[in-house]
């Protein structure tokens, strides 16, 4: 008779990358294939490193800022989580062949700042600092234009001199329930501030939140696979926690879970951030398969189908 103990395994769906994610990703595999390296990307094209060592090993060169990058004819990639007006400027300056990865959802957030910005409205914008994405979005504006909002707190405390020109936007990957307390205390306080025609929060990110609402009432235990520096990632673990699941971990590889923190568990979930390929979800089960006698079932709330197209100057290589 086995010994070996039964493990039922959630696995969340959707999960992992996202559209904007997977058409970035592609674009640094195009510019390799049709240009040949080097590949210039500024800052990790995704918040994963699985993704960006592997885009090294084929040859992409990763920098901080345009800077590093020498003078050259070869693709200069800016990264899925979009970057301020300066970037661009400078590399037309410098006359590099700049191709933007910006998913297509972040500068949908980055036309509603500067049509808000047209019309005389001071910018309230949720999310956290020091993201890239938020670094790219204020950056759209002169300095002073938007004010960062990250907390309930910072919410009730912000003051405005107008606040009949008031406008918000958000970060595309935040919690769906924070954002939610945040823009009601923002409509409380500041009855006439406009939002965005549709919520900026996008759909990967409330997809997989969603289904981790679901799953994570029914295990003992979460597994969220995502890099540290992943929002996405990160909001998954206390969505988890928030809907009743305390033990909720992220994990980069299958080498980082923690097995004494699975020890007596009887049914886990798992779930995978939109930087996170599926191959690293793959891993993880592998794992576990070692470990437990393993029953598998996929937990789906939501069917996606959504693509975005390579820029035209990419488009010849995916042919």
């Amino acid at each position: 008779m086995s010994t070996t103990p039964k493990l039922d395994i959630l696995l969340c769906s959707p999960r992992g990358f996202c559209a904007g994610v997977d058409r970035a990703i592609q674009m640094v595999d195009f510019a390799l294939e049709r240009y040949g390296p080097p590949v210039y990307v500024r800052h990790q094209i995704v918040h994963n490193r699985f993704v960006v060592e592997s885009l090294e090993k084929k040859g992409a060169v990763f920098v901080k800022e345009l800077d590093e990058v020498p003078e050259t004819n070869q693709p200069v990639i800016f990264s899925a989580h979009g970057v301020p007006k300066s970037v661009p400027a400078d590399a037309e300056t410098r006359n590099l062949f700049a191709l933007d990865a910006t998913c297509p959802l972040v500068t949908k957030v980055h036309k509603e700042v500067r049509l808000h910005h047209s019309r005389g409205n001071h910018i309230l914008m949720i999310g956290h600092a020091g993201h890239p994405e938020v670094i790219g979005t204020m950056g759209q504006l002169p300095p002073g234009s938007v004010t960062l909002i990250e907390t309930a707190d910072d919410a009730r405390a912000v003051s405005s001199e107008d606040p009949s020109k008031l406008a918000f936007v958000t970060q595309t990957t935040l919690s769906v329930d924070d954002t939610a307390e945040m823009v009601a205390i923002l409509k409380e306080r500041f009855p006439a501030i406009v939002g965005p025609h549709r919520e900026d929060i996008c759909y990967a990110t409330t997809n997989r939140q969603a289904a981790v609402k679901v799953v994570a009432p029914r295990v003992d235990a979460m597994i969220v696979v995502g890099a540290p520096n992943s929002s996405n990632s990160q909001r998954l673990v206390e969505v988890a926690q928030r809907a009743g699941c305390e033990r909720a971990a992220l994990v980069q590889r299958a080498a980082d879970l923690d097995w004494s923190a699975l020890e007596g568990v009887r049914a886990v979930g798992i779930t995978a951030g939109a930087s996170a390929p599926e191959v690293l979800v793959e891993e993880v089960i592998a794992a576990l398969a070692e470990r437990f006698d393993i029953n598998l079932d996929v937990v789906s709330t939501a069917e996606e189908d959504v693509t975005f197209h390579l820029p035209r100057a990419l488009r010849v290589a995916a042919e």
